[in-house]
């Protein structure tokens, strides 16, 4: 028998895991973590399905969304979002919204307005113009971008390793870190090592332990890596508020920046000196919290 409970359905799809609460008359009916295994959001059929399946495998019996959101890890642009949502919602016949997931930090943190930054493996800013245009910066993957997050200081801080040695150094505490993080031999052989990634983010980032590491240890070279890491997220509110986005409140995510207090002490230094009316806010809530207020919103 179909439940006639309205039902909020709230879905963060983020890289690696994925969390999906149900929420019903004032509690949670459903809180589901499950990988994102299969998540193809450049495939807005294949998102929508991968996601209606997520629902009735998670779903009791019966119990069907009144309203779903959901903010999906690589969904890079307002049509991507919206064919995902046309897609979905054709399927389902509820209101919908897709948003990024970085999007979903803001109201995560009972925000109305504001700047979602995330550094995880990766790092990227996002937010709204007045109009609610939305507006990412960031976001270019560890090989072109990525500056702060995991795999970012990591090839950073191989730059650093190999322009000291190219200078004549001494390898100090970063460059033995990197050497036994990728198992290599000498300082040389880092850039092979790099290059046979197959999952760039994924294989660089599990090895930034190994920078911070250095810098606990002393290492010159990682701490003005670390600090350049921080200047980095600040610089991408810095973009948004120059193309007009409200910077107030910062709402910051990810398991590289939070886990890191020289790095989020790095991003707040230079955030304050760039931008000191922009407030950075550790977010302490799941970001699937966010989800729910945009599902909430749309009942």
């Amino acid at each position: 028998m179909q439940d006639s409970t309205p039902y909020a359905v709230g879905i963060d799809v983020g890289g690696t895991k994925t969390q999906l609460r149900a929420f019903a008359d004032g509690e949670d009916l459903v809180d589901r973590v499950r990988s994102s295994s299969g998540w193809r959001p450049h495939d807005p059929g294949a998102a929508a399905d991968w996601l209606a399946a997520l629902l009735a495998d998670t779903l009791p019996s019966g119990v069907r969304p009144a309203a779903l959101a959901v903010g999906g890890h690589a969904c890079e642009t307002p049509r991507q979002c919206a064919e995902i949502r046309a897609a979905l919602e054709q399927r389902l016949r509820v209101p919908a919204l897709v948003v990024g997931d970085a999007e979903l930090l803001v109201p995560a943190a009972g925000l109305d307005k504001g700047v979602g930054l995330v550094a995880g493996t990766g790092s990227v800013a996002v937010g709204r113009l007045p109009d609610g245009t939305a507006v990412q910066v960031g976001g270019w993957g560890a090989v072109l971008g990525d500056e702060g997050g995991a795999a970012g200081l990591v090839r950073e801080a191989a730059r650093a390793v190999w322009a000291a040695h190219d200078r004549g150094e001494e390898p100090d505490a970063l460059a033995t870190g990197l050497v036994a993080a990728f198992g290599v031999a000498e300082v040389p052989a880092l850039g092979a090592a790099l290059e046979a990634a197959t999952d760039v983010s994924a294989e660089w980032g599990r090895r930034s332990p190994a920078v911070f590491a250095a810098a606990e240890a002393g290492s010159p070279l990682a701490r003005a890596v670390i600090t350049e890491g921080g200047r980095a997220l600040a610089r991408l509110v810095v973009r948004l508020a120059a193309r007009g986005v409200p910077v107030d409140d910062v709402v910051v995510a990810g398991g590289t920046v939070l886990a890191q207090p020289t790095l989020y002490e790095a991003f707040a230094s230079a955030l304050a000196e760039s931008l000191p009316g922009a407030r950075p806010r550790p977010l302490r809530v799941p970001p699937v919290e966010g989800a729910l207020a945009l599902a909430r919103s749309l009942l």
